[in-house]
């Protein structure tokens, strides 16, 4: 887990197993075929394939590897006394072609999000009105306004493997890209109870 710090609040980044991504790779596909379980509707997205994960599925699969993250992120911010550290909800993105994900903030404390699937060739450059889109398929964390010596936009690359926590109160947005595939991700909510 590193942390950073871009702008006012801290921003983690770690590496998920081949087994998490494995596993709830395989959730989402036997889940998504029945479409009376589709999540987009609950989510400020523009995309429609969207599947909120079960309680059940979390605990047994998931809980133990992002609860270390999560741990691990607290403690680089030297926040020690946790009670505990409660999962609200956990759902998969699956964004095709100029799909994206509208500028938005989440509940709970933290919030994350995991890269599962992603097209070959996603963030490369293409030239539009003479301008180079250097955003396809990525995703900015927002906080602020832009001053002299002070950034409000933290643009990110995602990665296979990669999960990226944050206050949930940070604006956040994916944007569209361009080519055929699908990027696929899940995002998370968590309460975090301090000890008193």
């Amino acid at each position: 887990m590193k942390n950073i710090k871009p702008f006012g609040p801290s921003i983690g980044k770690a590496k998920l197993s081949k087994k998490f991504i494995n596993v709830l790779n395989k959730e989402f596909d036997e889940k998504s075929k029945n479409k009376k379980i589709d999540y987009s509707s609950k989510l400020a997205s523009q995309i429609n394939k969207e599947l909120k994960i079960s309680e059940k599925f979390i605990k047994k699969n998931l809980e133990k590897e992002l609860k270390n993250k999560i741990l691990k992120f607290l403690s680089n911010e030297k926040i020690k006394k946790i009670k505990e550290i409660k999962i609200l909800n956990l759902w998969v993105v699956r964004q095709f072609k100029g799909e994206y994900n509208p500028i938005h903030y989440h509940e709970g404390d933290l919030s994350g999000v995991g890269y599962l699937k992603l097209p070959k060739g996603m963030t490369n450059n293409k030239m539009v009105n003479n301008k180079k889109i250097k955003t396809n398929g990525t995703i900015d964390f927002i906080n602020g306004q832009r001053g002299f010596l002070s950034k409000s936009i933290y643009n990110v690359v995602p990665k296979i493997k990669e999960l990226i926590i944050f206050p949930n109160y940070l604006m956040h947005t994916a944007y569209p890209f361009n080519i055929e595939g699908e990027r696929r991700s899940f995002s998370f909510n968590v309460k975090i109870v301090l000890k008193k």
